[in-house]
């Protein structure tokens, strides 16, 4: 899809659903919401339920937040593509390197917070392995009790992280962006949608809360989109591989689908061209950013050429232009199935670092520049 479809999209979904654009120059300031007006960060009233309750002191971190947990891993078969020792070897290794001191487990994400996403009898099959082969099949993941732990302790990530964002202004869950869950079933490695399970906890407390979806995986976030295609508080906006998994898409807020093998300079100019008046217009008032490391060039899946340099460029601008318009900001794992041994490991943690240095990066010079790769 060109960028000049892409745009047109976009108005198209704002004069669907009421979203008053703005001008890409002025002030952003709230026309919709309850904020109406006032800054991000300067709410009229506080958020109605408790943003954050970890085991430690309330307010502000000096560091960034890390959601993680032993529950994350789930042994899988001998030779299996998923690289589930991605979790713990990323937490482990962000604590060696001094990017962050210390994570902090979430727990299990209450059934009152999954039902308000998934049916009940998927979250009684995820919880049981009472699936049929078709759904087992298209999950890609051989049930056992510590894949269903393993699903409701890094959906709680998400959530966790989320509290931790609207307080700090940005934290991580050290999982999370499983994008192709349905409600009632999962696909794709994904069991639980973290991102929509999160985004629903807020509405269900602020109404009006305008949540946007970052999503620089490789592969569109089809499950997501189907949750939220008739919400017009929610903006999904992917770029990601056209002709690759899934075969079937679901139509996004805006869809950036990219060739085959395209180059570097091509991902970029798609990405500067479209990410930042999207995010000037809907004026979100949370992000959540699914990095995906399968974007690298080594990925078996993502079937795309960026660098190990181009990824950590990608995750400069991204996060420095939500966090130049002080958005709070969640960022999520996503994909990542690289062909050299951690590589996969040290993409997410480089990911993550480059966030622990937006942690209170919130002014306009932090806005992302976009023409240059090095912002």
């Amino acid at each position: 899809m060109r960028a000049d479809i892409v745009r047109t999209q976009l108005d198209h979904n704002i004069a669907s659903t009421g979203w008053k654009p703005v001008s890409l120059t002025e002030p952003y300031g709230r026309s919709k919401t309850r904020y109406a007006g006032k800054p991000h960060g300067h709410r009229t009233t506080p958020l109605s339920h408790p943003v954050y309750n970890p085991p430690m002191s309330v307010g502000r971190s000096l560091f960034l937040r890390c959601f993680t947990s032993p529950r994350y891993f789930a042994p899988l078969p001998p030779g299996h593509v998923f690289p589930m020792r991605k979790f713990p070897d990323s937490a482990a290794k962000l604590i060696e390197s001094g990017v962050i001191p210390h994570t902090i487990d979430p727990g299990v994400i209450s059934d009152l917070d999954l039902l308000r996403v998934h049916t009940p009898d998927y979250v009684q099959s995820i919880r049981t392995g009472r699936y049929n082969e078709i759904t087992a099949r298209r999950l890609g993941l051989p049930w056992s009790p510590e894949l269903s732990g393993r699903s409701h302790a890094a959906t709680a990530g998400t959530l966790a992280a989320t509290r931790a964002a609207m307080v700090d202004g940005i934290a991580a869950n050290l999982a999370g962006g499983t994008h192709h869950a349905f409600p009632d079933r999962g696909e794709g490695f994904c069991v639980f949608n973290d991102v929509a399970v999160a985004i629903r906890a807020l509405q269900h407390d602020e109404p009006y809360i305008q949540c946007m979806v970052v999503d620089l995986d490789a592969h569109q976030g089809n499950g997501t989109n189907a949750i939220f295609a008739d919400d017009p508080h929610v903006f999904t906006y992917s770029v990601h591989v056209g002709k690759n998994y899934p075969s079937t898409k679901v139509p996004g807020s805006m869809d950036v689908e990219l060739s085959r093998w395209a180059s570097a300079d091509e991902y970029f100019d798609r990405l500067h061209e479209t990410l930042p008046p999207a995010v000037e217009r809907f004026e979100p008032d949370i992000a959540f950013y699914i990095a995906g490391a399968d974007c690298h060039e080594d990925d078996r899946f993502g079937q795309m050429k960026l660098s190990t340099a181009d990824m950590a460029a990608r995750d400069r601008y991204a996060i420095r232009l939500l966090r130049g318009w002080s958005i709070p900001t969640v960022v999520l794992y996503g994909g990542g199935y690289n062909k050299v041994e951690g590589m996969t490991t040290a993409l997410h943690c480089q990911t993550v670092e480059i966030a622990a240095r937006g942690l209170g990066s919130t002014s306009a010079s932090a806005k992302a520049d976009p023409t240059s790769r090095n912002t």
